[in-house]
Order: C-alpha cells, then structure tokens, then sequence
C-alpha cells in the first residue's frame, strides 16, 4: 500500500522523485521521504503528513543529485513518525532502503541482531530488512556492485513476508536495486535513465516503456542499463510493454477532487467495459479472455466470486445477477475468509476473483489457493499487466482507466457492468433465449445515458447532503439486488465522512436495526418501483413511526415514494438486474457531498490507501 519511487540518470533526481511520490500519494499518505546520493554522500529528508510537506521540507534544506529513492508511507509497523519514516539505513548508515510489504520474521532477526551489537532507531520491519542487508555485505568484504547484489539476495532467502524494495548505498555509485516479492514493482526505462515504482502512474510522464516485475526477481539499474535477474542470480527473460493510458488521465483536470471526477466518468466506463463484448448476432457477451470454449462453459455447475471491500459488494450483486439470468447457484467470498477455511468446491466450479489494482494481497492469495486446489480460476481487474491478470487462467479487463480516489466509484460500476455481461453470457449458454439475449443487450445500451442523467437530474443533492452532514450515523437498506448497494453506499460514506454507517437488507430492520432508528439518525432506503416496493415502503413506515428521517432512493417520478420521505434521490427506470448500476451514483454523491461539508479529504481519507498489499 506504499508508494515507492526511484531514479537513476542524467537529471536531478529530487523532482523526479517528488512528482512520481505525488502521483503516488493515494498508495499512502502517513509520512514520505527519499535520499538522494551526491559527492559520496547520503541525503536523506523525511516527514509526517503528506506529500507537500516532505516539498516544503526540500525547499527549506534541499538536496541534489542524479540518484535517488523515495517513499511514501501507510503505517503497518511503528507509529507515524519521521523516524519511522522511510528511507531506513543499516547499521553503517552507508546502504539505504526503501520497502512496501511486510517482514513476518522481522522481530526474530531484530532480537537475532540486537544480540550482535545492532542499534534500531525505529519500530519499523524494514530497518530490520536494512541492517540484514548490511550485516550480509560486512561479512562479503569489500563494498562493490556484485557484493551489494549478493547482500540483498541472501537478505531476501531469509525473511519470511513480501515486500517491493528498493536498494541504494553510498559507496556503489551509479547502481539501485530493485526486488519484489507480493508488492508490485515496475522498471521504467528511459533514455539514458531508469526509474522504479510501485505504479506506473508515477513514471508515465517520463516514459511509457516499462517491465512489470515478477515474484521473486531483482532489477539491477544503472543510468544505461539494467538486468533482470531471478533470487538466485540466474537471467530472466521479460516483456517491455508500453503503458495504455497519458499522464493526464492522472490528473483532477476541471474537479475539485479525484473521487468526483472518477464519478462522473462512469458513462464513459461502463461504456467501455461493454465496448466490443455485445453481439446482437448471437444475442449474447462475447468474452474471448475466459479462454474457456463454450462447452467449458457449459460444463459449470457453480460459480464462486472472490473479493474484497468494494469488489466484494460487486461480487454480491454479482450472485444475484448469476442466478438470475444464468439460474447458475453462486457464492460470494470475502478473499482474506477464503483462504483460510476448507471450502467444498467440485470440479464443476468455476472461480472469479474480483480486484481493481489486480494486486490485492488477501485476492491474489485467493487465487493462488483456488489454483493450488485445482480450480480455474478467472480475474476481473482494471490493471492489464498486474499480477492477478499475470497469474490467472483468464479473465475481462475493466478498460476504466486509472482510479486514483481512495474511496473506489467507477471501478464498483465497471465490475458490475462486466459481471452483467458474464451473466448474460452464461445465462445464453444455458437457459436465455435468443429474445431474452436481444432484450437484455438492448437494455444495457442504454444504460450509458442513463448514468448521464442520473449525473444531473439530482441538482439538490448538495443541499440533501448538507442537512443530514452533522449526523452522528446513517442507515442504508435495499432488498435483492439493492441490498448489496446499500452495504456499498454505507461503505463509501465511513470511509469519507467517518461517520458511522452500516448496510442492511430492508426486512432485516425489524431483527433488531430498528434499535437503531430515532430522530437523529437518517435511514437511507433503496427503493426502485420495483415487484418489492410496498415491502420497502411498509419499512419507510416503520422507520418514520419512530421520528427518524428518510432519504428515499428511487425510479424517477414514482410519487407515491415522494410522499413517504423526507428526501429523494431520483434514478431512471431500469430493469431490476440493471438498477444496482443506477441507483450506487446518487449514493457516492450523497457520500462526496456529505464528506466535503464535513471538511473531510475525500481522496486521502485518514487510515486508508488504495490497492492493498498487505494483508
């Protein structure tokens, strides 16, 4: 979930550094810092709190050269403090690191150390990391380049845990290391300069050429050159792929904040995670990526959907919309749950793992445990080159571009979008008809423009958010396919506003939620002019007998809907199978709102960071 970046040239190194951990930040927001090797020196600058901090640090004591490694941080070992800020040095002070992951064994080898005279000066596992290194490079002799390599290699055998590493020392010049075990890392290459980060946002505007790294391989960098090696020192083959997306799609452009922005583009990516996978012909979704033959597919009795936070709400909607379209029985899975319990699974199950980075610590273990196991496993992601997509037997990409926002948006709707067209294929392979197939698809290309109007038909939105801002908690219900938006819109505004909110299905309110209910607690209910409406209304009654307001989510001019609420947020109408798509918009606005009134950053809200790699 930290950010690293490195760079190795002809330029000055400091801005290079300061602009990628900027791009960066969303990984980790808790504390930066960054060497920088000049004239046989070490110069290291750290600092609590955000990016622009460690800026306005440079400007007061800045540093120089064309070598350097940086980090941004999201706290797993040790408090926020300068201290525990990275870059961290070993015992010498000369060998310099930065890391993303964590060291499992790193109090053992730290008691191990201590032992032999080591003095730590954090509370952090990485230091630990720093000084193996360099106890391993004192007992080599002489401090060179292949030493160092050497060094780092035996240091790796030896921790248990992952990490995604960057390696520097005072007396190598011209030379950083890099490795990656469970955190990505990829090699940037330039003209006459290299760069390493854990994204490639950080380096795409210096260039679009890169190699995403593989477990268990090390890059050697030089300002010309580098090498790809496996732990064990052998050469490894790889792939420069060239980056799909500009610098600018990184930027907020005209919004205030990347969340907003990420929402309304939510038109454009749904649109593109159909864009091609229609086919009025066979009146079905064309996903050639599952590498499976229709046969294949008609073979699978049960589908498991693996993910974690927002993918796994998508996941829940997901089974609703399997067993609705594809009368396909489908569990849903939290990831880090899967790996650790004994779930029955023939060899008629098909697996789906859900994660926009493709890089989710507790997703990818999953998948490595359905494989283990067996079981084709199948990815959904957003990033084309991580891991999930590497590792997996096949799988549909999201096409929704960069998602910056810490709190996901697009990438919710894309996945449902794309679950969607898996169902419609699935649904065709078994029980859909050739009619059932043309109706659905004719419906899902509208759903573009409808997204659009959502978009703007709810001016008082704002205001909606700004009367119930002050509340100490909010209720979100929904029933079928809404239940899982509701435990997704309760999701996004804990996240943003950090006021206490939870999701429910609607009839679960009187087995105890209504408890809950009182004058000061806004309910939100989702409730589409749907075959279950007068149940969603019986609960508005419910909720209203006991003086506590409603926020009512619902089909666009249903009257009777207005009349029993305080306050509506209007959608289009839609088939029920569609409206989770629809209806979570107005939910992430409410949220957004909600969260800026409260003066909330709702791009770096506190605690979090984006892709998590840790589990």
């Amino acid at each position: 979930m930290c950010g690293i970046v490195a760079y190795i040239g002809r330029s000055e190194a400091a801005p290079i550094l300061l602009d990628g951990l900027r791009r960066l930040e969303y990984r980790g927001y808790d504390s930066a810092g960054l060497v920088l090797s000049h004239e046989g020196n070490l110069q290291i600058r750290k600092s609590v709190g955000r990016i622009q901090n460690l800026a306005e640090l440079l400007g007061k004591s800045p540093v120089q050269g064309h070598r350097g490694i940086s980090h941004t941080r999201w706290a797993t070992h040790g408090a926020v403090t300068d201290i525990n800020a990275h870059p961290h040095t070993d015992q010498s002070g000369h060998l310099v690191l930065v890391h993303n992951g964590v060291i499992e064994n790193y109090l053992t080898l730290r008691e191990e150390m201590e032992r032999e005279g080591h003095i730590f000066h954090s509370q952090t596992d990485t230091e630990v990391l720093a000084h193996l290194m360099g106890k391993h490079l004192s007992e080599l002799g002489d401090v060179t380049a292949d030493h160092l390599v050497e060094a780092v290699r035996r240091s790796l055998r030896e921790v248990q845990g992952t990490y995604g590493i960057a390696v520097m020392h005072r007396d190598v010049p011209d030379f950083i290391i890099g490795a990656r075990r469970g955190s990505p890392l990829v090699l940037g290459i330039g003209r006459d300069e290299n760069f390493l980060a854990s994204d490639v946002a950080a380096v795409v505007n210096h260039t679009r050429d890169v190699v995403y790294l593989n477990d268990f391989e090390i890059v050697l960098l030089r300002p010309d050159t580098f090498q790809i090696q496996s732990l064990s020192g052998d050469g490894r083959d790889y792939e420069v792929s060239t980056v799909d997306f500009e610098a600018e799609e990184t930027s907020k452009g005209e919004y205030p904040h990347f969340m907003l922005k990420e929402i309304f583009e939510q038109s454009s990516t749904v649109r593109d995670a159909m864009r091609g996978r229609l086919s009025l012909e066979e009146a079905t979704a064309k996903l050639g990526g599952l590498n499976m033959t229709p046969s294949q597919l008609r073979e699978v009795e049960r589908i498991v959907l693996i993910g974690c936070g927002t993918a796994y709400h998508a996941a829940l909607i997901g089974e609703y919309l399997m067993e609705t379209l594809a009368c396909l029985p489908t569990e849903v899975e939290v990831a880090s749950e899967f790996r650790y319990r004994n779930t029955p699974m023939d060899k008629y199950t098909l697996t789906f793992v859900l994660s926009q980075s493709g890089e989710t610590a507790d997703t990818l273990a999953a998948l490595r445990e359905s494989q283990r196991k067996g079981h084709r496993t199948l990815g959904i992601c957003n990033n084309v080159a991580s891991t999930i997509a590497r590792e997996s037997d096949g799988g549909v990409y999201m096409h929704a571009g960069p998602e910056i926002g810490v709190a996901a948006t697009k990438s919710f709707t894309s996945q449902v979008t794309i679950l969607t067209l898996l169902s419609l294929l699935m649904g065709r392979i078994r029980n859909l008809s050739s009619s059932d197939g043309l109706r659905i698809i004719e419906e899902l290309e509208q759903l573009p423009e409808k997204i659009s109007r959502v978009l703007q038909m709810n001016p008082h939105l704002p205001d909606v958010a700004k009367k119930y801002a002050e509340a100490h908690g909010m209720l979100f219900m929904g029933r079928q396919f809404q239940y899982s938006v509701a435990i997704e819109a309760a999701l996004k505004l804990k996240e943003i506003s950090y006021m206490f909110c939870s999701g429910y299905p609607s009839a679960e309110l009187k087995h105890g939620v209504i408890a809950l209910v009182n004058s000061e607690t806004p309910s939100v209910v989702i409730a589409p002019h749907d075959a279950l409406f007068e149940k969603n209304a019986s609960n508005i009654q419910e909720v209203r007998a006991r003086k506590g307001p409603v926020i009512g989510v619902g089909t666009e001019g249903h009257a009777e809907l207005e009349k029993i609420t305080d306050d509506v947020l209007w959608v289009p109408d839609a088939p029920d199978y569609l409206m989770p798509i629809l209806t979570v918009i107005p939910l992430q606005l409410l949220a957004y709102h909600i969260a800026v009134t409260r003066g909330c950053d709702v791009d770096k809200p506190r605690n979090l960071a984006k892709s998590v790699t840790v589990e």
